[in-house]
């Protein structure tokens, strides 16, 4: 009787038949080979075959499962990661040393989280600057124009209509400032320039208003005493109302003499206007012709130039080296203006603290707007100026139709036109002048 277990013959006990091949009609790779002996240890009886594993067997911890009663007689001591291929080459597997730097042992930088961590810091670090930028320019705001003291006022359109007033006021100037900007010295202040910006749907529309217009001062209520004072049908300078009761009263007026509403109220004067223009670097313009104005301290070559303040100063207020003297120069303003808007709000300037701080401080140090106007509402507004001079956008002189005297006659139908086209926020069709 054969003691072997089942397939197993004295010819597969052969040692000179292992490993060169057999009678057995199974390649070698299919049977199961038989234990080698470790050198020096006592013979042992091969041990029954083990039991067919699944192709992708499970994976069992030491001294348990179906290998707990093999023993092959290797001390193979501390295995880090369970073998080749499931760690154990080094550290490089899933199995073996948490995967880092092998020099070092420690785990290797997280660069992913690292990235959202510098991503989200740097996110929080720009809205805590911009929150607080916003709060110091918000409080910087001048809002002394309280326009609901205005009485008998139109009903508002669609679209945003803006007032914008550069007064003559040399408030905060040195008398070398007065001299070096030709402002002159008088007291108290005037309006120098006005224009209505319209911001809506089809594109802004800037429209100025000669300080020369003919318009009639109506009914008004006084700013600081509350008097009602009643009209007296007189006709005079637009820019007479400003003198006579501030800005409410020269809202009125336009208001009155147009029937347009007023949404806004911004001005600023001399001194502000010149240290906006220095603090972005200057102000590049195409002048086509020369011209100069003792008055004004003008002195321009014609072509491409940069302006300062005091240049730029000196070239929205000229108009007695015009021929047609305010509609010139109100023409001058509107393309200084555009070209200003357009220069500051750039990545250059919106990006660089160095330039965009001390152009705030400029500006909003000297501005003086309506009590209901946010810092949003300035944005807006400088953003609209910036795109008259777009493919949208329109600027124009109020409709003119004669003069009395020298003071400028508006054309009554084409003014209504403009004003009903404002209102209902179209494409502006007025002939311009």
């Amino acid at each position: 009787m054969n003691d072997w277990p089942e397939g197993w013959s004295d010819d597969n006990r052969s040692g000179d038949r292992y490993g060169r091949g057999s009678r057995n009609d199974q390649p070698e790779g299919a049977r199961v080979m038989r234990h080698v002996q470790r050198p020096g240890t006592p013979p042992q009886r091969p041990a029954p075959p083990r039991p067919r594993r699944p192709a992708n067997p499970p994976q069992y911890a030491a001294g348990h499962g179906a290998d707990a009663g093999y023993d092959s007689g290797y001390n193979t001591g501390q295995v880090y990661g369970g073998g080749r291929g499931q760690g154990g080459d080094g550290g490089r597997g899933d199995g073996g040393y948490v995967r880092g730097n092998p020099a070092q042992g420690g785990p290797a930088p997280d660069w992913g989280r690292r990235i959202k961590i510098g991503a989200l810091s740097l996110v929080v670090v720009v809205l805590v600057v911009s929150i607080g930028t916003y709060f110091w320019a918000d409080s910087k705001l001048k809002r002394e124009v309280d326009l609901s003291k205005v009485i008998e006022r139109p009903k508002a359109g669609d679209g945003t209509n803006y007032l914008i007033v550069g007064s003559d006021s040399r408030e905060g100037m040195t008398d070398e400032d007065k001299k070096k900007l030709h402002t002159g010295s008088a007291e108290g202040k005037r309006t120098d320039s006005m224009m209505i910006l319209h911001d809506g749907s089809n594109g802004p529309t800037l429209i100025s208003l000669p300080r020369d217009s003919n318009v009639e001062i109506p009914s008004f209520k006084g700013s600081d005493s509350g008097k009602l004072y009643p009209g007296q049908g007189r006709s005079t300078k637009l820019n007479a109302a400003y003198a006579m009761d501030g800005p409410e009263l020269l809202v009125r007026t336009i208001e009155f003499n147009t029937g347009l509403h007023i949404d806004h109220y911004v001005e600023i004067g001399f001194g502000g206007f010149a240290q906006i223009v220095d603090a972005i670097g200057g102000v590049e313009l195409d002048i086509p012709k020369a011209f100069k104005d003792k008055k004004s301290g003008a002195d321009f070559q014609a072509g491409k130039q940069t302006l300062n303040g005091e240049q730029s100063l000196a070239f929205v207020r000229t108009r007695y080296a015009f021929a047609e003297a305010d509609l010139a120069r109100t023409k001058n303003q509107q393309k200084f203006l555009a070209a200003l808007a357009s220069q500051t709000a750039t990545p250059s300037t919106i990006l660089n603290p160095f330039k965009l701080y001390p152009t705030m401080g400029a500006g909003l140090d000297t501005l003086i707007v309506d009590k209901d106007m946010s810092l949003w509402d300035l944005g807006q507004m400088f953003f609209a100026m910036k795109g008259v001079t777009g493919g949208d956008g329109t600027s124009m002189n109020m409709p003119i139709s004669g003069n009395i005297g020298s003071n400028l006659v508006w054309d009554k139908a084409k003014v209504e036109q403009l004003v009903d086209q404002l209102n209902k926020d179209e494409k502006i069709t007025v002939p311009q002048n």
